[in-house]
């Protein structure tokens, strides 16, 4: 896991060295124990390492293939590399290291793009070819690991970070219109390739980007479940997709082992967290260590679910750690958790990650997370209520139990010149569900939320929090494999026992039924939820700051109104509207954009 960043001149010119090392020093703490700057005429690499894998110098990056003639920069972690490169091996490849970086380089000589299809693993990466002058860009099929771009007829940037392209310089700091559009009406979700900035784009999860040297670019979408009933799964029952359930979360869990360093687990007490500790202690791992994080309570709702988390532990065995955030510490918290964010991310739930991060990166490097069982399995809420709508009646249906706020109602919050004609959420999702495939309403559901959702919420929120300490996380629900079987699982299956009940029923003979059948929760942090007091004050002085005042985003008669009520107003959903619309304006300042 590390941060990677480059540029691409098209105009005869040499790469930018000093806008790379630039960028790259922005992602210290995502690679704090290495750097690496490389350059070749028009091309430059940096590069942030965090040794996971092959811990000596041979891993290190970028890395430089003089054979082949190709280097290499890569974030994320490959978990099938050592079969790879046995396979490569024996097709007369020769290693330098014992690192995954090292055989994407050649997986990339043998297979060219559809490399991708082989790796099972979290990745964003770069390969420059020597010989052609070729760029190719790459991310994985769950959008795990980011990948940042900027390009005009000069030049292509691109980074792990946002900040990283802004720190590189030439990134006017004009709001994308569509995304400023989706953050406010499509759950605060910006889908690829738009960002809340004109000028920066992300490259879309499962796409491989080949640029040749004069800027003239292809993009391959390698990846896509259907979301249809397989006919190699005909006649199975409840037990069948249980059992092949099971069997692939347990091999997923056991990839995600894969490491020269110790692998923790996040343990929030939930169904997820707690499954992937059930399973590893099933698989003979001892002396596990586990982290669970807590808050004091606010607005009358508890911080901390350590009951939960308490029981697992003490099941299990495992070495556990509680850890308890006192108020001083929250305030402080928020503009970190910021700063730490590549684009705006309502969900309190990234001030939680990133305290607990900050916590649990001084005891281990590496920790697995139940981030994705939720979109892969029929957790959320608002699931249930699709089971009956007929396919074509389905996004009107999607759309009133997720979106924030209609369409209709942005000019009574934002000012005309920040405003849309066409309900552009709506476009998107209408267009997302005509796809061929997803054959029920929930089918559909589920498939936008894994393709789209999940990827610019729950899994940035995690790669952006845990990476600001240096730590990787690791996401076995999102195995693509697993995500493959489950696409595949009727929808009832996974709606049953109120959501994710394939997974309940795997649980139950693994672990104390307390834990797979209390309500669902989710990571605490209700001075946010309910604002009062210095956290209100800090939304005030957000709102009211010169920049926001020349930016002129919000009507200012919808910012008194909420402030003069800041926890009556909530979305669709529950957040809080006026933490919303305050943590936009909070981001954009704390990264000097006015």
């Amino acid at each position: 896991m590390c941060g990677l960043s480059g540029e691409l001149r098209f105009d005869g010119r040499a790469a930018d060295v000093d806008a790379v090392v630039r960028m790259t020093a922005t992602m210290v703490a995502r690679g704090p124990d290495g750097v690496g700057i490389w350059a070749s005429g028009p091309v430059a690499f940096g590069h942030r390492r965090l040794r996971i894998i092959d811990l000596s110098e041979r891993g290190a990056q970028p890395m430089v293939d003089s054979e082949l003639g190709l280097t290499t920069a890569f974030n994320g972690c490959i978990y099938n590399y050592q079969q790879l490169r046995d396979e490569l091996t024996a097709a007369g490849y020769r290693f330098f290291s014992t690192s995954d970086t090292e055989v994407i380089g050649k997986a990339y000589h043998r297979w060219g793009v559809r490399c991708v299809d082989h790796f099972v693993g979290m990745f964003a990466f770069a390969v420059a070819e020597r010989d052609t002058g070729r760029l190719v860009l790459a991310r994985d099929r769950l959008g795990i690991k980011p990948l940042y771009y900027a390009v005009d007829a000069e030049r292509l940037r691109f980074a792990s970070t946002l900040p990283a392209l802004l720190a590189g310089g030439g990134i006017s700091s004009d709001l994308d219109l569509v995304a400023l559009h989706h953050y406010f009406s499509f759950h605060s979700v910006v889908p690829a390739p738009h960002t809340i900035l004109a000028g920066v784009r992300k490259l879309p999860a499962a796409t491989v980007r080949v640029v040749e040297p004069d800027g003239q670019y292809t993009d391959e979408v390698y990846w896509s479940p259907s979301f249809t009933r397989d006919d190699a799964y005909a006649g199975w029952d409840a037990g069948d997709w249980q059992d092949a359930i099971a069997a692939r979360l347990r091999t997923a869990v056991r990839r995600r082992m894969v490491a020269d360093v110790p692998v923790g687990v996040l343990l929030s007490g939930g169904l997820d967290s707690s499954l992937i500790v059930a399973l590893l202690a099933e698989a003979g791992q001892t002396g596990l260590a586990t982290f669970s994080v807590g808050f004091e309570a606010a607005g009358g709702e508890s911080g901390d679910e350590f009951a939960y988390s308490d029981i697992i532990a003490e099941h299990f065995g495992t070495d556990h750690h509680q850890i308890r955030v006192p108020g001083s510490r929250l305030l402080p918290a928020v503009d970190a958790a910021i700063a730490a964010m590549s684009e705006p991310m309502v969900s309190h739930d990234c001030v939680a990650f990133y305290l607990l991060s900050q916590e649990v990166s001084r005891h281990v490097k590496v920790v697995q997370s139940g981030q994705g069982a939720d979109e892969v399995f029929a957790g959320y809420s608002w699931y249930p209520p699709l089971a009956d709508v007929p396919r074509e009646a389905a996004v009107d249906a999607y759309l009133s139990v997720f979106a924030d706020r209609p369409h209709r109602d942005l000019p009574a919050m934002v000012e005309p010149s920040y405003l849309l004609e066409r309900d552009a959420s709506r476009d998107f999702v209408a267009a997302h569900f005509a796809h061929p495939g997803a054959a029920t309403s929930v089918d559909a559901a589920l498939r936008i939320d894994s393709a789209v959702m999940l990827i610019d919420d729950p899994v940035k929120r995690v790669d952006n929090m845990t990476m600001a300490a240096g730590l990787e996380a690791r996401t076995p629900f999102l195995d693509h494999e697993l995500v493959e079987l489950a696409a595949a699982c009727p929808p009832e299956l996974k709606l049953a026992s109120g959501g994710k009940g394939v997974l309940k029923d795997i649980g139950r003979p693994l672990m104390p039924v307390d834990v797979i059948d209390r309500p669902k929760g989710y990571f605490p942090v209700p001075a946010i939820r309910h604002l009062n007091g210095p956290f209100l004050e800090r939304v005030r002085e957000a709102l009211f700051d010169p920049a926001a005042k020349a930016r002129g985003l919000y009507r200012p008669s919808w910012v008194q109104s909420m402030l003069a009520a800041p926890n009556d107003n909530r979305t669709t959903l529950g957040a809080n509207a006026l933490w919303q619309a305050a943590l936009l304006e909070m981001w954009l300042q704390n990264h000097g954009l006015t």
